[in-house]
């Protein structure tokens, strides 16, 4: 092998190795709340607790009651990731569903949050119609669904799954995962936010959360007037 293409075939596997792959975004999060939580902001605190199990420590969204009241119609059982506000990003996490099996068992993922009546969230839902198992977007109005595709339903049990978000805002494309990372089961395309924080939680159920892994390039909330 001529020795140039040995040392870019060297340098290339030095990077894969020290980055990932070479089209992944830098680390911008990670979270295995072994230690805590205190890095979340739940809209309602009553409803989320820092829980250990046998298999390690968990963020437990356990109480579906909230005094929190959204200004329109969107998810009410929430933490937000402080501090931290991207443009394009990736989000992984683990989590399980604890809610008893019925149609609209759900968990949910916010993004691009710039306050309570400005973000985007997917409902993963049991069973989907035109407000359960779609991507959303709040924008000063009710959920609107901005879905293009998505899937009969979420097939929710008593186990741990693997969930995935990634956003582009160039192209304004949205995709979300579940379990098989490799094919979206929804997909949105909006340029409405460009930035904002990111969440953990259900509409109205409960869940557990762990392992939430944010990926993407940080931007910063523009100044207000």
């Amino acid at each position: 092998m001529p020795y140039r293409v040995l040392s870019l075939t060297i340098l290339f596997s030095y990077l894969s190795l020290a980055t990932g792959t070479a089209d992944e975004l830098p680390i911008l999060f990670q979270e295995d709340f072994e230690q805590d939580a205190s890095h979340w902001q739940p809209l309602d605190a009553k409803q989320w607790t820092h829980k250990k199990t046998d298999k390690g420590s968990v963020y437990s969204q356990h109480n579906k009651e909230t005094t929190y009241k959204p200004p329109h119609r969107s998810p009410t059982n929430v933490a937000l990731l402080k501090d931290v506000v991207a443009g394009d990003f990736d989000l992984t996490a683990k989590v399980l569903s604890t809610h008893p099996d019925y149609g609209h068992r759900d968990a949910v993922l916010v993004f691009g949050y710039q306050d309570p009546a400005h973000f985007y969230y997917v409902h993963l839902g049991k069973k989907a119609d035109d407000h359960a198992n779609q991507i959303f977007i709040v924008n000063n109005a009710p959920r609107t669904k901005i879905s293009l595709t998505s899937t009969d339903g979420t097939n929710w049990d008593d186990k741990w799954h693997n969930v995935k978000i990634v956003r582009r805002v160039k192209e304004g494309t949205i995709e979300i995962y579940f379990d098989d990372m490799k094919k979206p089961v929804m997909t949105a395309k909006d340029k409405t936010f460009a930035w904002g924080q990111i969440g953990i939680g259900t509409f109205d159920d409960t869940s557990d959360w762990d392992d939430v892994v944010l990926r993407g390039v940080k931007a910063e909330k523009p100044a207000k007037p």
